[in-house]
């Protein structure tokens, strides 16, 4: 599945904006300054065709020694963050090209990813929701997950049964949202709702693969 247009962003925080009409939308603000073509994949030397993006500049003792000879054979800059993006054909884009805000438009439909926020080890009933049970006369299974299987038959546990977990710190995708405006200056992007992920999280938009404009 290939994009149109691609950016790699931080996520900074959530503020409200008022429209023309006086309505107010609630807009996530992406920080998007920073952001260039770090590598060019091809069908003939990759197999495949993809734009790798790199976000905020970084010194060479911070950045791992694979990236650092791959960025001084390409002749750009080494980025904290990179991402790949598939593309029909890789022309029109070029090594060290910078990429902006105006890469997107304020109406434009897109999709946004990102790895939600970590809230470690969860059991049952903060993970999936589930009621507590009784607390009076010496009850010892308040907050138990209660039977997961049976003895005899089918004498296993089934597989995908909802049970404590490792909650949270996993890949997320907001899909159709609204670029709702955009500060080419400052380099920022405002879209519209949520975002996943914590502040400063690393965050990857690209043109929705559907274009269904949300109500």
């Amino acid at each position: 599945m290939t994009t149109k247009n691609f950016l790699l962003a931080k996520k900074k925080g959530m503020t409200q904006i008022f429209r023309e009409d006086g309505s107010v939308v609630p807009v996530t603000v992406l920080d998007v300054s920073d952001c260039a073509i770090t590598m060019l994949r091809t069908p003939e030397r990759d197999s495949y065709s993809a734009v790798q993006v790199g976000l905020k500049q970084a010194r060479d003792k911070h950045v791992a020694k694979p990236q650092r000879v791959a960025a001084e054979k390409a002749g750009v800059k080494n980025y904290k963050s990179h991402c790949e993006f598939r593309v029909d054909s890789v022309e029109g884009f070029e090594l060290g090209q910078e990429l902006g805000a105006d890469v997107f438009t304020v109406g434009e439909v897109i999709d946004i990813s990102g790895k939600s926020k970590g809230r470690g080890f969860a059991g049952s009933i903060k993970a999936h929701g589930f009621r507590r049970g009784p607390e009076s006369h010496g009850s010892q299974t308040v907050r138990a997950p209660g039977s997961i299987g049976q003895c005899a038959y089918p004498g296993r546990v089934f597989k995908g049964t909802r049970m404590a977990k490792h909650y949270g710190n996993s890949r997320f995708t907001t899909k159709n949202t609204v670029v709702e405006g955009i500060d080419v200056e400052r380099g920022l992007l405002l879209v519209r709702g949520g975002v996943p992920g914590p502040p400063n999280g690393l965050i990857q938009v690209s043109t929705a693969r559907t274009g269904v404009q949300p109500k």
